[in-house]
């Protein structure tokens, strides 16, 4: 079930003990707050439990519903893409986001966690929902700056609430030469580019790491690391004076049984075969 929006701005504040829709995506972005209640959320291949104060962040093409274990109060806050748009001018040299706000709807990694945040932003973000809905009686709400300035509010307390999970709000993705920079820099240092420790560099989720990069590259992480290493050992064995010791010590392997197991594992040949085979190419 896909629900469709027309409206840049709806509010909807209710409480129910059984929620009213199955489970469904839409053409349009919530920002879902709990006032008093619990159970659990479910969004997209996650169960995420809730409770008073919780936020969750929802956009198009997400799939979500709520089982609800106590009486639950919500505030739905939904937006489309022609309500950003419509208010650019409001927020595009604000330092206070930096980046635009379909960028933090859309963070996968937002919506694989539930948002931890400390007072004073607890009750900022109460007070900020409550005024919402107060102010939602007001006539052609989706045209006040002042509304729209409270819902940028709610964007910022969750651009903090990101980094406080070390969780990078531009889509958790550096740019293509940084990242392969860093790789080309730390290939002798195998332990730097490990998934767990360059994803804790960038600030992205391990989990998400490997997704981001094969999406990017067309090629999984581990094979790009693993030819890239390649390449620069090929060239190492090209030059006789270069032992295979100095080439397992360079490149941080245990020792010449490793580099030698490693090496005819991903070219179905031995080093010391494939420097013969080389030298004698050059005669």
């Amino acid at each position: 079930m896909k629900k469709l929006q027309f409206e840049p701005l709806v509010i909807h504040d209710f409480e129910e003990n059984a929620f009213h829709l199955p489970v469904h995506s839409h053409t349009y972005y919530e920002l879902v707050y709990i006032h008093k209640g619990k159970g659990i959320h479910l969004l997209n291949n996650g169960r995420l439990p809730y409770k008073s104060g919780d936020l969750f962040i929802i956009s198009p093409g997400d799939e979500h519903y709520f089982e609800i274990a106590k009486s639950t109060r919500f505030t739905f806050i939904k937006f489309t893409d022609d309500y950003f748009s419509g208010h650019k001018m409001y927020y595009e040299a604000d330092a206070f986001i930096s980046l635009a706000p379909e960028n933090i709807m859309r963070n996968k990694l937002l919506k694989e966690v539930k948002l931890k945040m400390d007072e004073p932003c607890i009750s900022i973000l109460k007070n900020t929902v409550e005024n919402i809905v107060a102010y939602n009686c007001k006539k052609e709400i989706a045209r006040s700056p002042l509304m729209f300035y409270q819902i940028l509010s709610i964007l910022g307390l969750i651009k903090e609430a990101a980094a406080k999970l070390n969780i990078r709000i531009d889509n958790g993705q550096p740019e293509k030469e940084e990242l392969i920079s860093y790789i080309h820099q730390h290939i002798y240092e195998p332990p730097l580019i490990q998934i767990k420790n360059i994803a804790a560099h960038f600030a992205i989720s391990a989990t998400y790491f490997s997704d981001y990069f094969k999406k990017k590259f067309g090629v999984s992480y581990r094979n790009y690391t693993n030819d890239y290493r390649l390449q620069i050992i090929e060239k190492r064995l090209a030059i006789p004076t270069i032992t295979l010791g100095q080439i397992a010590d360079e490149f941080g392997f245990t020792d010449e049984s490793h580099l030698n197991k490693f090496f005819k594992t991903h070219k179905g040949i031995g080093p010391k075969d494939y420097r013969s085979k080389v030298q004698q190419t050059c005669l």
